[in-house]
């Protein structure tokens, strides 16, 4: 399960960042000219997706309605002001130096292996990597070479995240379809890792008929592939759940390696062991269980006594995998993308009867929700009973236009994204801007 790290060790030789460096650009030790064997630098690719997973999960969950923080400054999260950038050390700052240190592995393994597969997985990565950043900070620098510039700035300027969807992310994610196969192997990147990962690209800009089309894809092939959703919500999760069949995609987490990020994980943020939120549990998320008689998600994703959730459980923490993308996300993307397009509320209904029938709840009845909109609200809170404390909520809210809503707050705009870290802007002299309102 963790045959990811085997080479790492060596690939540690080849990639060294400097602390004074602009972390987008780490110095490629070793000329890839030297390389023959690109298999070790895939692998960084890979590893270095762990930098981003902690903050991620806390910008999801504990941005939104679903967790909060106790311990100032990281009340921060739940303010909606300029005071983020004081989290830069904990949370932004890893995420931006560990994706453009996987973006910088894989533009080497694109650019210089004859392996078709390995192009494939690193494409995936990039563009995974590229996607997660625009996301969170909106605009970013974009670096597609193995040997960027040291002299040119004009590489450290933001591009607009509509333009790295359109030039970086969907021809990606188009090609590592195409040169990937559908079965997953040791947890690495497949083909319907890429098409389910392009179906949510394609939600994330509206175009849902792209996403219907790709989201259909994976739903009708899981089946021959192996995917399926598993038969008790709770075999989903814990470290020796990993890489289950419901898994398209994680990033693959083990305590016998260190990564980057030096802090708290995501599995202690969401169970309340760090000091800063001992009690993250939102109690909005609990009357959203509340609302929901019966449901066998609560137990697993929830726990009103101590106020925190035991989603990823503490034993095994350090080995539970992150979960990228998973069969049930796909199926409640799926059913949003055919409810936008216009398909009958019992047809799309009908695709969310196995997740409710798993939860142990009634499947909906389409002669209640009878309209668009019925719909559309019973998918986005099915999504967040579904995939609480996986990261997913704030970025939800953002995606559908329903912060404000589902908040029960107006919050500015402006901080719906995070702020760009502020070493970065300082480092480039300016040429790497903050975002508005940071």
């Amino acid at each position: 399960m963790r045959t990811l790290y085997i080479l790492l060790g060596a690939v540690a030789l080849l990639f060294i960042t400097s602390c004074e460096s602009l972390e987008q650009f780490p110095p490629n030790i070793a000329s890839s000219s030297s390389l023959t064997d690109f298999e070790g630098v895939l692998n960084a690719a890979y590893f270095y997706q762990l930098g981003s997973v902690t903050p991620m999960a806390v910008m999801g969950d504990f941005r939104s309605d679903n967790a909060f923080m106790f311990e100032a400054p990281y009340t921060e999260f739940d303010i909606f002001g300029p005071g983020l950038t004081a989290m830069e050390d904990q949370f932004f700052g890893p995420f931006y130096s560990a994706l453009y240190k996987s973006i910088l592995s894989a533009n080497n393994v694109i650019e210089n292996s004859s392996d078709a597969t390995e192009i494939g997985e690193a494409k995936f990565l990039r563009a995974l990597s590229y996607f997660k950043l625009v996301r969170v900070f909106g605009a970013v620098p974009v670096n597609l070479s193995a040997t960027p510039s040291a002299t040119d700035q004009s590489i450290l300027e933001r591009q607009p995240a509509s333009d790295i969807y359109s030039t970086v992310i969907i021809p990606d994610l188009q090609d590592a379809i195409s040169a990937l196969g559908a079965e997953i192997v040791d947890g690495r990147a497949s083909k319907y890792a890429a098409q389910g990962m392009l179906g949510k690209v394609y939600l994330q800009i509206g175009d849902y008929s792209s996403a219907e089309t790709q989201l259909a894809t994976v739903v009708n092939g899981a089946d021959a592939s192996g995917i399926s959703l598993q038969a008790n919500f709770a075999d989903v999760f814990g470290e020796a759940n990993d890489l289950n069949s419901e898994i398209i995609f994680a990033t693959q987490v083990s305590s016998s390696i260190n990564d980057e990020y030096g802090f708290s994980e995501f599995w202690s943020w969401s169970g309340g062991l760090d000091t800063k939120s001992l009690n993250p549990l939102e109690q909005d998320l609990v009357d959203a269980f509340e609302a929901s008689p019966g449901d066998l998600r609560r137990a697993v994703t929830i726990d009103t006594a101590t106020m925190s959730s035991p989603k990823f459980p503490q034993t095994g923490g350090p080995d539970h995998d992150w979960i990228e993308l998973r069969f049930a996300d796909v199926i409640l993307m799926y059913a949003e993308a055919l409810n936008e397009n216009g398909s009958s509320p019992e047809a799309v209904l009908d695709v969310l009867d196995p997740i409710r029938t798993r939860a142990g709840v009634e499947v909906l009845d389409h002669n209640v929700l009878n309209s668009q909109a019925l719909v559309r609200q019973a998918i986005q809170d099915e999504r967040r009973l579904e995939l609480a404390f996986e990261g997913q909520r704030w970025f939800d809210l953002v995606r559908t236009g329903t912060v404000d809503a589902e908040m029960g707050e107006t919050i500015d705009s402006r901080y719906h994204l995070f702020p760009i870290p502020v070493s970065e802007v300082l480092a480039s002299f300016g040429v790497i801007t903050q975002n508005d309102g940071y």
